[in-house]
């Protein structure tokens, strides 16, 4: 059986295997290799066997156009409408247009609207020229629209809810939304692929023709999906017959074209897997609103958070685990982390926060219940379908540090409760809510978030009174430390509430007075531990072992 410090180290090491992977796969997506024998072949694709020329070397004088239509499929030009032409169209130059889009009766009735991209040859009709290239998406989406918010004691709506969300259906059913983006890309490099190792990413996009002696790909056109994001999009409503459209556009070189459709591919594979719009929409925001560089600083990031949790989880289980006084612990302190956590986790529920925050607050919560029925030594029995609930007993030893405890908690609560009663009525009075519950939820995090730092001091004055530190999780203490400091971070990537936000930097404090603590009260070897053993007994033991 593998013991705490190899498992550590076997975690650590597949943790290590993976991050080179990824930074592996990495490298082949933005690496593509070049067909060798374009070398010497020149740039009008001199005949190289093998070689797939890029058709925009030649460069054509080309057109956009933009149409669009209720069908999936067309074949001809009748039905669809032409929204946007740009007759001389430069691939070098980038451009953003707003237009208005007529919206047929089919898709005001919560049917879809597609919209098609040619790139073609200057003044032939997409569909006449042999050498055009184009690519669907549909401008319509669908999706639960957001709750309508109130004030609960006059009534009073923060906006006008819109027509459209009571004509269509009820507010827990997905309403038709117009999608008001369209991003355009363009690859402009010209890079010769090697005909028989095509990367599969990019190959479903090209279309190729043969020219003469050689094969020459037609310029890749992609639509950029991770750009539409959930506040661009618009309810459709049945009186509405025009919605704006902005299209815009930009080139796009090789390497970050592949990355883009691998993260596509990804963000697709989310929604398959059950993710809702919004949290899709998550995703994107940390690739559409961060700087390359910066997102794989990002992924990085992301990776020693996620071994950091595991670590400081399983660190903290096993302390508790292992745990049987309560000596120098507030249970204070774990009763109050155990409501905050829950009351954290059903607030980022109420405001349908994303699942990369909500997923480890909900495991955070489920610890902390543990940690309750371990702090008060309470063990459930079943009589038949009812269940008892015995609680323990204390010695004088853990009597005295909950006298510690509860003299900190009774002037902690003169501060504390008036602050939080007067905050709620404050909120209730200025704030509009969904419902009650969402006003009752709000007041307890926002009690929980302006001042639950304060719950800490009981576990400070008990150190404080005790004068030591060493009945602590240092080893969780250490990775919760880690990544309260990536927090910060992720504070301003994620998108979560303002309140969640300030408070991984109040967690920097609170760990910062921590270390002072541990500082001031250094460990003594000599006094037993929480475990009935001293750090002087362990070598005699291991002695009398050999």
């Amino acid at each position: 059986m593998l013991s705490r410090s190899s498992f550590t180290s076997l975690v650590v090491g597949v943790f290590a295997v993976y991050v080179a992977h990824t930074c592996w796969v990495m490298y082949g997506i933005v690496y593509t290799r070049p067909c060798p024998a374009a070398a010497g072949g020149g740039g009008g694709g001199g005949g190289a066997a093998g070689c797939v020329w890029p058709y925009l070397a030649r460069r054509p004088k080309l057109q956009l156009s933009v149409y669009t239509t209720t069908r999936s499929n067309i074949g001809a030009e009748s039905n669809i409408d032409l929204v946007l032409n740009v007759e001389d169209f430069d691939i070098e130059s980038k451009f953003e247009r707003t237009v208005n889009v007529s919206v047929p009766k089919k898709t005001r009735n919560n049917g879809t609207l597609y919209a098609y991209i040619f790139l073609h040859h200057a003044g032939i009709l997409p569909w006449r020229d042999g050498k055009q290239v184009h690519i669907v998406s549909p401008l319509t989406t669908y999706m639960v629209p957001k709750p309508e918010e109130i004030n609960l004691l006059t009534g009073e709506s923060t906006t006008q809810q819109i027509e459209a969300e009571k004509q269509t259906s009820a507010l827990d059913e997905p309403v038709s939304h117009w999608r008001s983006r369209l991003t355009l890309n363009v690859m402009v490099e010209d890079f010769v692929f090697d005909g028989s190792s095509l990367p599969a990413d990019v190959h479903r996009y090209m279309k190729m023709v043969q020219l003469g002696k050689t094969v020459h790909y037609l310029p890749i056109l992609f639509i950029d999906q991770l750009s539409n994001r959930v506040k661009d999009l618009m309810v459709i409503n049945r009186s509405t017959t025009e919605l704006p459209l902005t299209v815009s556009y930009d080139k796009i070189s090789l390497g970050k074209l592949r990355f883009w459709i691998h993260m596509q591919d990804a963000v697709y594979s989310l929604q398959q897997f059950g993710f809702s719009e919004k949290d899709a929409d998550e995703v994107k925001g940390i690739f559409v609103d961060t700087n390359l560089y910066f997102l794989a600083l990002t992924f990085f990031v992301a990776a020693f958070h996620l071994l950091f949790d595991f670590l400081a989880f399983k660190n903290d289980i096993s302390f508790w685990k292992k745990k049987r006084s309560m000596i120098g612990m507030s249970t204070k302190a774990v009763l109050w982390r155990c409501f905050s956590t829950v009351v954290i986790f059903l607030f980022l529920l109420d405001e349908q926060t994303s699942l990369l925050v909500l997923i480890p607050a909900g495991i955070g919560a489920v610890i902390e219940l543990w940690k309750v029925k371990k702090a008060l030594k309470m063990t459930i029995k079943w009589q038949g379908l009812r269940p008892k609930i015995q609680f323990g007993t204390y010695n004088d030893s853990e009597k005295k540090t909950e006298e510690y405890d509860t003299q900190a908690m009774k002037y902690l609560s003169y501060l504390l409760y008036p602050l939080c009663i007067g905050g709620a009525g404050y909120s209730l009075l200025n704030v509009k809510y969904k419902s009650w519950y969402s006003w009752l939820i709000n007041s307890f995090v926002n009690g929980v978030y302006a001042f639950g730092f304060l719950f800490m001091l009981p576990q400070l004055f008990v150190n404080y009174k005790m004068k030591s530190v060493a009945h602590l999780p240092w080893k969780a203490f250490t990775y919760k430390a880690f990544n309260t400091f990536i927090d910060d971070i992720f504070a301003f990537i994620i998108t979560m509430p303002t309140s969640h936000r300030l408070a991984c930097f109040r967690d920097d404090v609170v760990f910062l007075v921590y270390l002072y603590q541990r500082w001031l009260y250094p460990v003594d070897k000599s006094r037993v531990n929480e475990y009935g053993e001293s750090y002087e007994e362990k070598p005699k033991k291991k002695a009398h072992r050999e």
